[in-house]
């Protein structure tokens, strides 16, 4: 009889605690607490990273981006490599990117990509990337101009069309984007250092605000260096859990989930938001342009 009881009791319970699990994870996707300001003319976009597996994990990041954007209208998503893992056949492109973000693309969402380590220079010429046939290319929305680099490859003649690139722009804000990290301390990569010597000079002396990275599969956010912002988000499809190891230089980190970021900018102010795959903020704030 006691043992009929303890059963039922137990049995009760582990009932209770799944049904809890199941609201928790309901109340999670429902309702976005976004954290962004909306200001009228601002430039809105959402970043990802490491993202082409075709998973279910992607797909879930997919589907919580498309709620995000139903109260957060952003207009295109930078891409930070490793945009499809894997065999590149057409079946790949569909279900590797096509399938997880069509209802963003359906809304009008653009997406721009720069090549990672697991891409093929041939991506360049696929054209809802919007490459335009390039390893590395340029554009402008609003004050903000974007460069997007193949870290891959930082050839001389890349390095040249990057310093003339920043040098002519008048864009209040000049923010680059490419797979490498200059800064990070996930214990699987590290910094590039190599890539580091080659192109930071470029991003201090043509006043670079922002450096959005991949590669590591997880998110960091490095204190300002040289007075610019970094950011490392590599686990919009990849994770590396428990991956990251922060050190003194690390304002923020997250290696337990996969992620993305919202970001919005509007006069001297960059305003961001990190979300993972269940809808939890996990990073938030405003950064004021730097003033050098």
């Amino acid at each position: 009889m006691r043992r009929s009881v303890f059963l039922l009791l137990l049995f009760r319970g582990i009932a209770a605690a799944a049904k809890a699990l199941r609201s928790g994870a309901d109340q999670q996707t429902i309702g976005p607490a976004l954290k962004l300001p909306l200001t009228p003319n601002s430039v809105r976009f959402a970043i990802i990273g490491d993202s082409g597996t075709g998973e279910r994990p992607q797909v879930e990041v997919a589907r919580q981006m498309e709620l995000f954007h139903q109260d957060f209208p952003f207009d295109f998503v930078l891409m930070l490599g490793d945009n499809i893992y894997g065999s590149k056949t057409p079946e790949d492109f569909r279900k590797k990117f096509e399938h997880p973000y069509e209802p963003l693309r359906s809304a009008g969402v653009k997406f721009y990509a720069a090549l990672g380590n697991h891409d093929h220079t041939s991506e360049r010429l696929y054209k809802p990337f919007n490459m335009d046939g390039q390893r590395y290319y340029t554009f402008k929305l609003g004050n903000v101009q974007f460069f997007a680099l193949d870290s891959n490859y930082m050839d001389p003649a890349q390095l040249e069309w990057l310093g003339h690139q920043l040098s002519s722009s008048g864009a209040t804000w000049k923010i680059c984007f490419f797979h490498h990290p200059l800064y990070s301390h996930g214990k699987f990569h590290g910094s590039d250092l190599d890539l580091r010597a080659r192109l930071e000079p470029l991003l201090v002396q043509y006043k670079v605000d922002v450096v959005l990275n991949g590669h590591e599969h997880v998110y960091e956010r490095v204190k300002p260096q040289q007075g610019i912002y970094y950011f490392v988000l590599g686990n919009s499809g990849e994770l590396r859990l428990h991956n990251l190891n922060p050190s003194p230089d690390t304002e923020k980190g997250f290696d337990t989930d996969r992620t993305f970021g919202l970001i919005e900018i509007a006069g001297d102010q960059f305003n961001f938001q990190i979300i993972a795959r269940s809808g939890a903020t996990v990073d938030s704030g405003v950064l004021q342009k730097p003033a050098r």
